[in-house]
């Protein structure tokens, strides 16, 4: 490109000059073969610019998620999983246009206008010399303006993402949402916070048009103040009218240049705040994190857990102890239950266990290790949880059972299932193991999602089981078969039992009754009973109530 206006001034000066058919011919032959080359290179950097974007993009997401899935429940309990899917897809795809077409322009128009700055000194020193005295007058606003942009780019990406989470919260929910008949003020709560985030839009929209509008009006202003000294020079015989083409070309290249480069500038501006939002992201660091030198756990495991005066407060409650002074041990094969109202702390010892949080006192303990000196992975994979609520994905039941263990055949898939009672349900639908759940396993029962979540518990095969509520969705013949599946998996392991439900740990070879955060009692059935203490109390309410229906 750089070389047409040269050729521009040899057929105006020379060619039309002295009437040379010829030059003339040959110029434009080459004009031509300009052509070729420019459509060829442009159609490649298409190509590969975008090819980057499209790997930078992907890598972002790619590595976002990676970082985000290891910062812990702690971080989860402060930001909603909505905002954070803005971040991954919104975000990500708005520093793809800054990656991929963006840097791409910018970085050809700087060629280009530091290209025909140079030629247009080689062209006429004294027209040059009155351009770099404008150069200032237009950048100057121009950064003023494009710090707007960015701010402004940053609250519109913020009140999107906060759309996005209330939209998120209430689909996810869409069976609770259309049995309070909630939907129309969900769609108005919802229409509100998306034209919340179109006034954001809107603003930054201004400023961006108002930063083209001043590019265009100054590099206008500049070529045509430059174009007025150049035709006096004309006239007045120091420079011949094919220089003063090639110069006012050169010119028009240079300002094109600034101009589009004053606009990708704004993009820029508006894919930073994108990526700042990314990079506070990216910033966070995992509150729980495995050991630098981690200590191996034994090889066998022993199949032990203990509490030793362990005391803990949530990250958002520190005035209000979950666990206050707690001990308690879990010999190997020992099975355990966790009883006490709600609120006492039964899940937290789950928590602390699977070094989801880590106390602020005392310690604790698998296979006689703190579970602060062992690597986290490790740690994880000598237990196998089955959690109230289950968490179901919208892939195959096979590969839902298959989760905690990706290598597990085929066989032993379906062994599992037969063990926790879910082989007779799934083989009853469409494509038995190969059906497809829909969106955390809405398609199924509560008891079918939970008997799915024991089967995983069953193929992970580890050495400590953790039942919270395990069999609480379950209908009373469902929970007798699934309990016999379950007396088979706790054979030679330690289990620890979390129930309401007292008639499911009768049979438990020790009962720990929890209450404000303390061990308040603990022993057998029947001891407990005897005693009159808070777990007979909490035995005969229920008893009466289950003998009343």
């Amino acid at each position: 490109m750089l070389a047409i206006p040269l050729a521009v001034r040899r057929v105006i000066d020379m060619g039309f000059g002295s009437h040379d058919g010829v030059l003339i011919d040959r110029y434009f032959a080459v004009l031509v073969l300009i052509g070729f080359v420019l459509a060829v290179a442009s159609a490649a950097r298409f190509y590969y610019v975008n090819w980057l974007g499209e790997r930078v993009v992907a890598d972002l997401r790619s590595d976002v998620f990676r970082h985000v899935a290891e910062l812990g429940p702690a971080f989860f309990e402060r930001n909603h999983s909505g905002e954070l899917m803005s971040r991954l897809t919104a975000d990500t795809t708005q520093i793809k246009a800054m990656a991929s077409t963006s840097l791409s322009q910018a970085l050809r128009s700087l060629i280009m206008m530091v290209g025909a700055l140079v030629m247009m000194f080689v062209t006429s020193v004294h027209l040059s010399l009155l351009v770099l005295l404008a150069i200032p007058l237009t950048v100057l606003p121009l950064i003023a303006v494009g710090r707007s942009v960015r701010r402004l780019s940053r609250r519109a990406q913020d009140t999107l993402a906060e759309a996005s989470a209330y939209a998120s919260e209430n689909l996810a929910a869409s069976r609770t949402m259309q049995a309070f008949a909630h939907e129309k003020e969900a769609a108005n709560q919802y229409r509100s916070a998306v034209e919340v985030s179109f006034e954001a839009a809107r603003e930054r929209m201004r400023a961006r048009a108002a930063l083209t509008a001043l590019a265009m009006f100054l590099v206008i202003a500049c070529i045509v103040g430059i174009l007025w000294f150049g035709a006096a020079a004309v006239v007045d015989g120091s420079m011949s009218v094919g220089r003063l083409s090639q110069f006012v070309l050169y010119a028009v290249f240079a300002g094109a240049s600034f101009a589009q480069v004053s606009e990708i500038w704004g993009e820029i501006n508006q894919s930073a705040g994108a990526a700042e939002r990314l990079t506070e992201l990216l910033a966070l660091k995992p509150e729980i994190t495995s050991p630098a030198d981690p200590v191996p756990l034994p090889v066998p495991p022993l199949g032990e857990v203990a509490l030793d005066g362990v005391s803990f407060a949530y990250p958002g409650r520190p005035d209000l102890p979950a666990l206050d002074n707690v001990s308690l041990r879990a010999r190997h094969g020992e099975n355990i239950a966790i009883v006490g109202p709600s609120g006492a702390g039964k899940s937290t010892i789950f928590n602390l266990l699977l070094r989801f949080f880590d106390p602020q006192q005392g310690a604790v303990l698998v296979d006689d290790i703190d579970v602060r000196r062992v690597d986290l992975d490790a740690l994880r994979a000598r237990m196998a949880l089955v959690p109230q609520d289950v968490a179901l994905f919208a892939g195959t039941i096979a590969d839902n059972i298959r989760y905690g263990s990706p290598d597990a055949s085929r066989e032993a898939v379906e062994r599992a299932a037969e063990a926790a009672q879910a082989a007779g349900f799934i083989r009853a639908l469409p494509d038995g193991y190969d059906t497809r759940l829909g969106e955390r396993g809405i398609t199924l029962s509560g008891g079918q999602r939970q008997r799915i979540a024991i089967a995983r518990a069953i193929l992970k095969d580890a050495p400590i089981l953790l039942l919270d509520e395990a069999t609480s969705a379950l209908d009373t013949e469902s929970e007798a078969l699934v309990q016999r599946g379950l007396e088979r998996l706790m054979t030679g392991r330690t289990t620890l039992v979390i129930a309401h439900r007292l008639s499911t740990v009768q049979k438990a070879d020790r009962i720990i009754v929890m209450d404000k955060g303390e061990i308040v009692e603990q022993g057998t059935h029947g001891e407990l009973i005897a005693r009159g203490g808070l777990y007979a109390r909490l035995a005969e309410m229920q008893f009466s109530a289950e003998a009343a229906e």
